[in-house]
């Protein structure tokens, strides 16, 4: 398993601006289907996990937007620290029903919280179209969400990255449109 470092030089057209998302979760949290989803309309019946990691380019607005899916594994875990000096945006993936990994979740996410303290954070809080899910709310207080410094950018969203679901195509434009906000900020 090879995992690339960060680019040291990152590609840039002449009359774009050069943005990272990196994504980040657990493993089966949905990233990859959000990724699928933030850059093609195609449903997709499955999805298949990423051993390593995952990258996709969105041109929106002005904006290069390079998004960057590293894998969610234990073992992949330990490199997430490494991609977030590149980042300009942090999207935290959770799955909205495991709810005996919402510990480790939120371990990981602070860990990376601390590491890069001024980095906008934008959780995911997917899987909502399932019976059982967690709210938004309850995911908020799981997260320890309210213990984040008030200087981070910080915006939980609901969503269902599936191809089932109506909710998916609205869901994925409100993460879009706010990846597009923060983004274009100086």
């Amino acid at each position: 398993l090879q995992i690339p470092g960060p680019a040291l030089h990152p590609p840039a057209s002449p009359q774009l601006d050069w943005r990272q998302v990196l994504v980040l979760g657990l493993d089966g949290a949905g990233k990859s289907s959000v990724l699928h989803y933030l850059c093609s309309q195609t449903a997709r019946e499955r999805i298949a996990p990423t051993h390593g990691f995952n990258s996709a380019q969105l041109y929106i607005e002005g904006l290069e937007v390079d998004l960057l899916e590293v894998g969610g594994s234990q073992n992949l875990r330990a490199y997430w620290p490494h991609y977030l000096s590149q980042a300009h945006v942090l999207v935290f993936v959770v799955d909205s029903v495991d709810r005996s990994r919402l510990l480790t979740a939120r371990q990981e996410l602070h860990s990376l919280l601390a590491a890069e303290p001024q980095l906008p954070l934008v959780v995911l809080a997917n899987k909502q179209d399932k019976s059982n899910a967690l709210s938004v709310a309850e995911l908020q207080e799981e997260l320890a969400l309210h213990t984040v410094s008030k200087q981070r950018e910080l915006f939980l969203l609901p969503t269902s990255a599936t191809w089932a679901s109506l909710s998916t195509a609205t869901s994925v434009l409100h993460v879009k449109s706010l990846l597009v906000t923060l983004l274009s900020q100086p």
